[in-house]
């Protein structure tokens, strides 16, 4: 009967293979050439996952040489197909004008508890090993995945949630398009706040808000690099690149307005407006900002700090191309090109538009 099943399938007649297969699995189930085309039947019927356990089940049973090279035959087949509609439903994604602009797609922590089920979706959803995919999925902050056509990181993110991943995706256009002002110093706290602050273009000037506007503060550190002379092995002085120091950063943003009103340590006029630090010129720098900070805290109580820019800076400081197209809207003095500024703004322009 196996031999009209083989016949049924070379002339497509998989209506009478169904009918002999229905049959012989009741007589020999066990046998490695029925559930061989049982998978072609599952195969043909688009019942992909049916076909692919049964010829993986085939590959890890059977001995039968044949049988086995069939199997593999019938998994390539299967991988070239699921290929071929990737390829198909991502040209489909990215045929939209809006759909071919620069993007990015984050992958957002998961427990420990739920990374090995991930980890394994994953893994099928991106064409990697369970291993690597589990390297990659974070514990801990967010992590940028991928660049590229929003429109294709718009479908493979929509797959990623479906399966449970929690992911985002934006474009760099919508982090350009959020106005930057550089707050100089805090002038009134009550019954609203006014801050003096610079635009783009700076042009110095106030902004008045309610402090129930703002509702996200981002917080990072920016390292200061410096030329410092060193000692290698052979005990030749050579000039280093090392950081020195870091500037410290407060974003803090007010959507309704579209607009991150930006704070740094350095940038910072503490002697000015309204008293927050008695006596802050005889402290430090760093005795300032903490106040202040501390001052910011007591406005905000409810509102969320975002503070893992460190950890996000670690999967995005390569991604120099994509950083290019990033205006950073910081003003430290830099003796070289460094992509810290623009991953920084790109961290806080994520969770702005998220």
């Amino acid at each position: 009967m196996i031999e009209q099943v083989a016949i049924a399938f070379e002339h497509k007649d998989y209506k009478t293979a169904a009918k002999l297969l229905k049959q012989l699995q009741k007589e020999s189930p066990e046998n490695p050439w029925v559930q061989y085309y049982l998978g072609r039947l599952h195969e043909v019927s688009q019942k992909r996952q049916d076909a692919e356990k049964i010829y993986r089940q085939l590959l890890r049973d059977t001995r039968n040489a044949k049988i086995v090279t069939l199997a593999r035959q019938g998994l390539r087949r299967l991988q070239e197909m699921e290929l071929e509609e990737r390829q198909r439903a991502i040209s489909q994604a990215t045929t939209q004008a809006s759909d071919i602009e620069l993007g990015v797609l984050v992958l957002e922590p998961l427990s420990t508890e739920m990374k090995t089920e991930a980890s394994r979706k994953f893994a099928q959803i991106m064409q990697l090993d369970p291993y690597t995919a589990r390297l990659v999925l974070p514990s801990r902050g967010w992590r940028l995945y991928r660049t590229g056509q929003v429109g294709e990181l718009k479908f493979y993110g929509k797959q990623l949630q479906q399966a449970g991943i929690p992911c985002f995706w934006a474009t760099i256009a919508q982090i350009q398009q959020i106005q930057v002002y550089q707050v100089k110093y805090f002038q009134a706290s009550t019954p609203q706040a006014t801050v003096v602050c610079r635009n783009e273009v700076n042009q110095l000037g106030s902004l008045t808000f309610d402090w129930s506007e703002i509702t996200a503060r981002v917080v990072g550190l920016l390292p200061i690099f410096e030329q410092v002379v060193d000692v290698d092995a052979r005990r030749k002085l050579e000039w280093k690149t090392q950081t020195q120091d870091y500037a410290q950063f407060c974003d803090l943003h007010i959507p309704g307005r579209r607009c991150i009103l930006r704070l740094y340590d350095n940038g910072y006029e503490f002697q000015q407006g309204l008293e927050i630090i008695p006596q802050a010129s005889q402290n430090t720098i760093r005795i300032n900002w903490n106040t202040l900070s501390s001052w910011i805290d007591q406005q905000l109580p409810q509102v969320k700090i975002w503070s893992d820019f460190t950890f996000f800076a670690d999967t995005t400081l390569d991604q120099t191309e994509m950083l290019s197209h990033i205006k950073s809207h910081i003003d430290l003095f830099r003796r070289e090109q460094t992509n810290w500024d623009s991953a920084f703004h790109l961290y806080s322009g994520l969770v702005f538009v998220k």
